[in-house]
């Protein structure tokens, strides 16, 4: 049975630390993770979804100290730290060399913090971060539940049952790579409120 209740998060985190790429609930929908410094597991997580390699992959992190291995410079995420855990995603330049090699080919990352407790248990046992897409094949539509991800890729992948989940609406992302911060999608925190926070 390849669907594990809240009460084995041990037996997934041991998966992924193990090289296994697993399903996991996040505060929106079922991702697909890995760790992030694995460049074999980031590309079959890659390969599972049918996904270039050419799009980068999220960075979720427990904590902001979770995602200095992998970008340059972590000082705006400390000024913007109240916007989560949330809806708020950042693309930050990443720091060259193997701990990001797998998850990029444009020199950026996508992070951001889940609301969601059994999710970020998972990500602080696995030393604050890790590499989460969305549980679906490219083109089809995001996991709601344990089952959803079961249907789609089949009995052999591990998957974190945490109940059904919301969807809704798509974090809100600005781009802190460039100056100035560029708003690359609304979402339901206000992008102006950050940019503030930001002194923009």
């Amino acid at each position: 049975m390849p669907t594990l209740g809240p009460d084995r998060v041990d037996e997934i985190v041991h998966a992924l630390q193990a090289g296994a790429v697993v399903g996991i609930p996040t505060d929106t929908v079922y991702g697909l993770a890995a760790m992030p410094g694995n460049v074999e597991a980031v590309h079959a997580l890659a390969d599972l979804k049918g996904r270039s390699n050419q799009q980068p992959i999220a960075v979720l992190f427990d904590d902001v100290g979770g995602v200095e291995p992998f970008v340059e410079d972590t000082d705006a995420l400390e000024r913007i730290e109240r916007f989560w855990p949330g809806a708020l995603t950042v693309v930050l330049r990443a720091r060259p060399g193997l701990a990001t090699a797998a998850l990029t080919d444009v020199g950026t990352l996508g992070l951001r913090q889940p609301d969601d407790d059994l999710a970020r248990s998972v990500i602080r046992a696995c030393g604050g971060a890790l590499a989460v897409s969305s549980a679906n094949r490219t083109g089809e539509a995001p996991a709601l539940s344990a089952e959803e991800v079961a249907a789609a890729f089949g009995r052999d992948l591990l998957v974190l049952d945490g109940g059904g989940r919301p969807g809704g609406t798509a974090s809100t992302v600005l781009n802190l790579a460039v100056d100035p911060p560029v708003v690359l999608r609304e979402g339901p925190i206000d992008a102006s409120e950050v940019l503030s926070a930001l002194g923009g």
